[in-house]
C-alpha cells in the first residue's frame, strides 16, 4: 500500500474543475477499499486508471510546448480524430478518441523508444485480459497485487523522468509569457504561478520539483531578465519547502 501511494506525488495538484478532482479521488477510493477487502483484481483495474489518467496528464503537457511533433505524431488518425486531440481542453477527452494503448505513441515524443513503450503499454493488454468474463482471477493475493503495482510505479517513474526538458519548457514558455507583472490576471506571483503554471499544465509534485532545478541563466542577456528571475525565485519560494521537506 505504501508504494501504492507514491501515486498521488505524480498526479496533479490542481484540476480543472472540481468533477476531475473528485474522479480521482473515486479511483483511489476504489482501488483502497479493494485493496483492503482483499479484491485485489478490482483494485487492479482502479490502479490501472490512475496510471492511464497519469499518462494522459503527460499527453497534455506534451502537447503544451511541443506542439509541432504533437501533430506529426498523429499522423494516421482520421482527421475528425485529429482535430478532437488537438481541441481537447481537458486531457480526458484524449481518451474519448483513442484507444488506450494508442496514447503512447506521443509519450515517444519525450526520447522513449518502441521497447519502452511497449513497457508502458503492456499494462494495457493486462487490463483488458481481466476486464472480461474469463473464469480466472489474475490477482489473488496481496503479493500479487504488490508486484504489480511495483511494477507500474517503475513505469511511472521511467515516464516523469523522460518528462523533465518538457517540464522545462512549461516553466520557460510561462516565464517569458510573464515576464510584465502589469500583464498579470492576478496581483500576487504566487496566484498568477498557481493559475498560469501550476494549474494550467496540471502540474503534480514531481513535475514541480524537476522544475525547481530549471537553469534560469538561460534568461541571462534579455532586457527582461530581471522580472524574469524574480517570478522564477517566486516559484521556489512557493514550492521549494515542500520539496525539501
Amino acid at each position: 500500500m505504501e508504494e501504492a501511494r507514491r501515486i498521488h506525488d505524480y498526479l496533479p495538484i490542481s484540476y480543472a474543475n472540481r468533477e476531475e478532482e473528485s474522479y480521482i479521488r473515486f479511483l483511489w477510493d476504489a482501488f483502497e477499499t479493494n485493496y483492503n477487502t482483499e479484491k485485489y483484481e478490482f483494485a487492479n483495474l482502479a490502479f490501472h486508471l490512475l496510471y492511464m489518467s497519469f499518462v494522459c496528464f503527460s499527453v497534455w503537457q506534451i502537447r503544451a510546448v511541443r506542439r509541432a511533433d504533437f501533430d506529426k505524431a498523429m499522423v494516421g488518425f482520421q482527421s475528425d480524430v485529429e482535430n478532437k486531440l488537438a481541441s481537447a481542453d481537458t486531457p480526458f477527452k484524449f481518451f474519448e478518441n483513442l484507444k488506450e494503448s494508442a496514447i503512447f505513441r506521443f509519450i515517444k515524443l519525450v526520447g522513449c523508444d518502441n521497447q519502452q513503450v511497449g513497457e508502458f503499454s503492456k499494462f494495457v493488454k493486462q487490463r483488458n485480459r481481466i476486464a472480461h468474463p474469463s473464469g480466472t482471477v489474475f490477482f489473488n493475493s496481496k503479493e500479487n497485487i504488490d508486484e504489480q503495482i511495483e511494477k507500474i510505479m517503475g513505469e511511472i517513474d521511467n515516464i516523469q523522468g523522460h518528462m523533465t526538458p518538457v517540464l522545462h519548457d512549461c516553466l520557460s514558455t510561462f516565464l517569458e509569457q510573464n515576464a510584465d507583472p502589469e500583464e498579470w490576471e492576478y496581483s500576487l506571483p504566487k496566484d498568477q504561478i498557481d493559475a498560469a503554471l501550476v494549474h494550467a499544465h496540471y502540474f503534480s509534485r514531481k513535475d514541480i520539483d524537476a522544475c525547481l532545478g530549471f537553469d534560469i541563466s538561460t534568461f541571462d542577456g534579455r532586457a527582461d531578465s530581471a522580472s524574469i528571475r524574480e517570478l522564477f525565485d517566486a516559484f521556489q519560494e512557493a514550492y521549494r519547502t515542500d520539496a525539501e521537506d
